[in-house]
C-alpha cells in the first residue's frame, strides 16, 4: 500500500479531506521520529510499540568480492505488533 492510498482509506474512515488525513498521517509520522530520536518508547496498545535498539559492531563480507568487512555500531527503529494486531492477522 502506497501513502496515497493509506491517505485515501483514512480519509474515508475518518470522514475527513484527504489534505487533513494527510497532515493527520504526516504529523503521526513526525511525532514518532521524534520521539525515537530522543530514546523515547511508543506504545498503542492494542496494536504495537516502537521502539529503538542497539546494534554492536561487528564483521561482514561483501558479497561481491568475498572482502571482510567491519560494520559499524548503530541505533535502529524496531516495531513489535501488539496482540490486538497479531490477532487481526491471523
Amino acid at each position: 500500500m502506497k501513502k496515497s492510498e493509506l491517505v485515501a482509506i483514512m480519509a474515508e474512515k475518518a470522514d475527513l479531506k484527504k489534505v487533513d488525513a494527510e497532515k493527520a498521517l504526516n504529523a503521526f509520522v513526525d511525532a514518532v521520529t521524534e520521539a525515537l530520536v530522543k530514546g523515547d518508547k511508543i506504545a498503542l496498545v492494542g496494536f504495537g510499540s516502537f521502539e529503538t535498539k542497539k546494534r554492536a559492531a561487528r564483521k561482514g563480507k561483501n558479497p561481491q568480492t568475498g572482502a571482510e568487512i567491519d560494520i559499524p555500531a548503530s541505533t535502529v527503529p524496531t516495531f513489535k505488533a501488539g496482540r490486538g494486531l497479531k490477532d487481526a492477522v491471523k
